[in-house]
């Protein structure tokens, strides 16, 4: 910085060169106004209600937000038979249990949920402010949900290398497992499968990987993707009932039995998951949710080869989560194999039976 000396007693600082300063900053911010525009855009449109982070009440009870569908295995609490003196759940969120994941993960728009399980893996990866709860609300083996037409020219999975199946969603729970059954029973090359999905994922910073088309939908349902050709076959939400469809793999049951004999695991789709704030900040109540569900299971049948089909606790999830988070791993739907302690927090970790 240029000083000279104007008189004994004084000294002048020579700020000419501020002038370019000045300059290099006024180009660039004209260079960079609509990245500035966009961004205040952006911000001006985030709803800071839902973004900042939650206080709860420090003692006494509790009202949540809660997404609660109704099932045989929750109905208690969903109506309310089930209750406990420190949680007043609001029951909210739309019928369609998978409709509100998406509002979930990337609004923080519930303080407890259901969830699907590949949803949380890649939440968790994402650092979303979720925290899983070790209670199973719907496992089952998937085995039966791929169709196709009755008279398709599919001898088993392994034709299905180089055709197109129609799925909801890259990430969908369903299809990553059906994904997962096709690689690990039948040694499908995965990769060389067009996926033609209708919707994106429940998080926004997942990309689909270039073997996924996007299609629109219009009034057409899945099932109609394959009675009109437009795909060879799809995964379905359920086993195929109309008379022209019908599995890809033949018998599904076996193939189920199989899978659990040589796997060890259950296909676990949803669970419970709660706000991270909410675990940090009462556990007391998130220990009586889960206590609440874990009543509620009571009245739920074990169905599917007789066993277990809604374990509860950490010990006996253990092998299901080890094999839902390699095979999420193993289809880059997150970049990093999770521990099973690293799904949980210190309160949840303590919720094991």
């Amino acid at each position: 910085m240029p000083i000279r000396q104007a008189s004994e007693s004084s000294w002048i600082v020579d700020c000419s060169f501020l002038e370019d300063v000045f300059s290099i900053v006024a180009i660039t911010l004209h260079q960079h106004k609509k990245i500035f525009r966009k961004t205040f855009a952006n911000i001006q449109r985030l709803d800071w209600k839902k973004t900042m982070y939650p206080r709860y009440p420090a003692i006494g009870k509790v009202t949540l937000k809660a997404h609660v569908p109704e099932r045989s295995n929750t109905h208690g609490v969903y109506s309310g038979e089930i209750s406990s003196p420190l949680v007043e759940l609001d029951i909210c969120g739309p019928k369609n249990v998978a409709k509100a994941f998406k509002p979930l993960v990337r609004e923080r728009a519930f303080d407890v949920s259901e969830l699907s399980l590949m949803t949380y893996l890649q939440a968790r990866a994402y650092g979303k402010p979720l925290v899983l709860l070790p209670a199973v609300v719907l496992a089952r083996f998937q085995h039966g949900f791929l169709a196709c037409l009755a008279d398709a020219k599919l001898s088993g999975p392994k034709d299905l290398e180089g055709k197109r199946i129609a799925i909801r969603s890259y990430t969908v729970t369903t299809v990553t497992w059906m994904r997962a059954i096709l690689q690990r029973q039948f040694g499908v090359d995965v990769d060389r499968i067009t996926w033609v999905a209708f919707e994106d994922s429940h998080l926004a910073e997942f990309k689909d990987p270039l073997n996924v088309e996007r299609i629109e939908l219009g009034d057409r349902t899945i099932e109609d993707l394959v009675l009109d050709g437009t795909v060879d076959a799809a995964v379905l939400a359920k086993p195929p009932i109309n008379e022209r469809l019908r599995p890809v793999i033949a018998d599904p049951q076996e193939a189920a039995k199989a899978w659990l004999e040589k796997q060890g695991a259950l296909q676990v789709n949803h669970l419970y998951a709660v706000d991270t704030a909410l675990s940090e900040q009462r556990p007391d109540v998130v220990r009586a949710i889960y206590g609440m569900l874990k009543q509620a299971k009571s009245a739920a049948p074990k169905t599917e080869l007789g066993i277990d089909l809604h374990p509860f606790g950490i010990q006996a999830n253990r092998r299901n989560f080890e094999v839902a988070i390699a095979c999420a791993y193993d289809q880059k739907l997150i970049q990093r194999r999770f521990a099973v302690e690293d799904l949980f927090d210190e309160t949840t970790l303590a919720l094991d039976d």
